[in-house]
């Protein structure tokens, strides 16, 4: 768990360009060794680019990282070795079954046949999926191929594990059912660099997050300490088709004010601040 003194990754500086265009234009960040860090932004804001240039998918332009105290540019194999990556595409082979597809990966990984043999078990169990092992993946639910796809990364015990939108376009029950597995893991002492779009899922699962918009980052810290930048509750007050939002310290405050306007606007809400709040009030943009 987070706490201990020794950083998992250290970035400074990072930059990269694609012809005229900068997709990320220097950002730097420290991941504390077992936290769970989670990029937030909307789509094209540079979550995806940090994390390949991370895992050695592709070459940034300018710029330094490490993980703990080997370079990453510099020594690749090394950095490599440490971590795991669940990418946005379910990449499995449809075709083999689950049990095959983690033989491949460790395979790869250098790992021996009883290695794979006995840290596969351990991962299907933990993942409640040992009764669909032998099973093809073709016949696994969406919800079951994330899944899957998460403990294969798990295969070589890496120390930190790359989770890029590892819930995009599931169901929110299902999401919040790998979010317990997301956290079982993190619990075990392994560091997490997640990057998602969905609000709350940075919200319920990140020890600190990073607003990235545009190519840079634009705020760090807890949720909880984001959202108290802005104060305790909020009203949306709506007129037409325009939607204002205003942030006040107390309910009590938020209360006057939504009374002072009821009768004057079509629609006037009083509710706690959230992370989208405060995401839109650095970025002025949504997720």
């Amino acid at each position: 768990m987070p706490g201990q003194d020794t950083f998992a990754i250290k970035v400074e500086n990072l930059v990269k360009r694609y012809g005229v265009i900068t997709a990320l234009k220097g950002i730097s960040f420290t991941i504390k060794s077992g936290e769970l860090f989670a990029l937030l932004g909307p789509n094209g804001a540079g979550k995806t680019t940090t994390i390949r240039i991370l895992c050695g998918l592709t070459r940034p332009t300018g710029g330094q990282a490490f993980f703990y105290e080997v370079d990453v540019f510099k020594e690749p194999i090394q950095a490599k070795k440490m971590v795991g990556l669940v990418p946005q595409a379910i990449n499995l082979d449809l075709e083999l079954t689950l049990k095959e597809n983690l033989l491949i990966h460790g395979l790869l990984f250098g790992l021996s046949r009883e290695q794979i043999r006995k840290r596969s078990y351990e991962l299907l169990r933990f993942a409640e999926l040992w009764d669909r092992a032998n099973e093809k993946v073709k016949t696994l639910s969406g919800g079951m191929r994330r899944r899957l796809l998460i403990i294969r990364a798990l295969l070589h015990q890496p120390r930190i594990l790359f989770l890029d939108e590892p819930t995009v376009g599931l169901d929110p029950h299902i999401r919040r059912k790998l979010w317990g597995l997301i956290k079982s893991i993190q619990q075990k002492g392994t560091t997490i660099l997640l990057t998602t779009h969905y609000i709350e899922e940075a919200e319920f699962l990140a020890d600190r997050v990073a607003f990235i918009n545009a190519g840079r980052l634009v705020a760090i810290d807890t949720p909880q300490a984001l959202m108290k930048q802005l104060g305790e509750y909020a009203v949306d007050i709506v007129r037409g088709t325009e939607l204002e939002t205003k942030f006040f310290p107390d309910r009590k405050a938020a209360e006057e004010f939504s009374l002072k306007l009821s009768n004057e606007v079509e629609s006037v809400i009083l509710r706690r601040i959230n992370l989208e709040d405060a995401f839109v009030y650095f970025t002025g943009r949504k997720v």
